[in-house]
């Protein structure tokens, strides 16, 4: 059966899950949302570098949710709860990268919960880290092991391969003054997403969690102009960041999540660098069996590969658009992996059956 979606916002997440949404068998484009002037009334194709689909942008919110879809993917920069709620109510089911993998009960989420009731809908929060690799992963290891002690999911990126500019000036507040990166919300911006992965591991391997876990957030300065996609940063101002979120028990840490971001390995003070391993993601059990698991893969090549195309950002748009058959059959409501069956990518088209029983 053909779930029918639509695409809301088309950064980097949004183009990668058009190009999702269009190969996947058991989806239809049918509508895209987009924020600026320039992209609006463009056709799909001519956005991604494809040919013609037929399915123009708009920025007409009512005439996209009067389309009857089964599902929008919404991945805006910043979530607004009121459009995602007018979206649940009206009848679609979300897939999004920017939350809800495992909310708290907040009057928000139950005004979220009370659209799905409304719209018979549900909503899904997935994407990489969070919302993969910092819960799914560990989760999915952790039955090869008994006796687990602590939990670790943690990122290891060159921020230089990520083409949001604004986004890492403007809200990361790289090039910034330590006072200034220290003195932002980043750290509470970023834990409602990572906050909700340290308490879905700690509940579900049964961790009796302390109620306020700890939050970490150190900087590293340049100690020489650094080259990076916002122009030069400076000596002495912001040139990589590490966020720490541990949920413990009485005092000791058992789940821990963590990112690394560096402006290149070179410059720094403290003079933090990636290691033998390089950029990668990592998935640590402390059982019996210990397990250790490295992600390579999800991250370019070179810093230019990166620009025009980063499988970190892809890997997040794919988990996404993989979900939506599966949130698309689910009951309303706001639902979790662990309320989900397993999800699953979609062989290449000329391998799959239908495709060469054609043939």
């Amino acid at each position: 059966m053909t779930s029918r979606v639509i695409q809301w916002a088309t950064g980097g997440v949004g183009r990668a899950a058009l190009e999702g949404i269009l190969d996947h068998p058991d989806l239809e484009l049918v509508g895209c949302w987009v924020h600026s002037e320039a992209k609006d009334g463009v056709d799909v194709g001519d956005l991604i570098g494809r040919p013609p689909t037929g399915v123009r942008t708009t920025r007409d919110a009512d005439a996209l949710l009067a389309l009857d879809a089964d599902c929008v993917l919404y991945s805006p920069v910043i979530a607004d709860t009121a459009v995602l709620g007018r979206i649940l109510s009206s009848g679609a089911s979300v897939v999004t990268p920017l939350g809800w993998f495992y909310p708290p009960d907040t009057d928000e989420v139950r005004a979220l919960e009370q659209a799905c009731t409304t719209g018979s809908s549900t909503l899904h929060g997935t994407g990489i880290h969070p919302g993969g690799i910092t819960e799914r992963f560990p989760l999915m290891v952790s039955a090869l092991s008994h006796a687990i002690t602590h939990v670790r999911a943690e990122e290891f990126s060159d921020i230089r391969t990520y083409g949001a500019p604004d986004v890492i000036r403007d809200i990361m507040l790289f090039g910034a003054t330590p006072d200034a990166a220290m003195a932002s919300p980043m750290a509470r911006f970023l834990g409602t997403g990572f906050l909700q992965s340290v308490r879905m591991v700690g509940d579900v391997l049964g961790f009796a969690l302390d109620p306020d876990p700890l939050v970490e957030h150190e900087v590293a300065v340049a100690t020489a102009p650094i080259d990076s996609p916002i122009g030069v940063i400076e000596p002495g101002l912001v040139a990589a960041q590490r966020f720490v979120w541990t949920g413990t028990v009485d005092g000791a840490p058992v789940v821990t999540a963590a990112v690394n971001w560096l402006m290149g390995e070179g410059h720094l003070d403290p003079g933090w660098e990636f290691g033998p391993k390089g950029e990668r993601f990592e998935v640590e059990i402390a059982g019996d069996p210990p397990v250790d698991l490295t992600f390579h893969g999800l991250h370019p090549v070179s810093i230019e590969a990166g620009l025009v195309r980063n499988p970190g950002i892809v890997a997040t748009a794919m988990h996404c658009v993989n979900a939506i058959p599966a949130v698309c059959a689910a009951a309303p409501g706001i639902k979790t992996y662990l309320d989900l069956p397993l999800v699953a990518g979609r062989a290449a088209p000329k391998l799959r059956r239908s495709t060469r029983e054609e043939a």
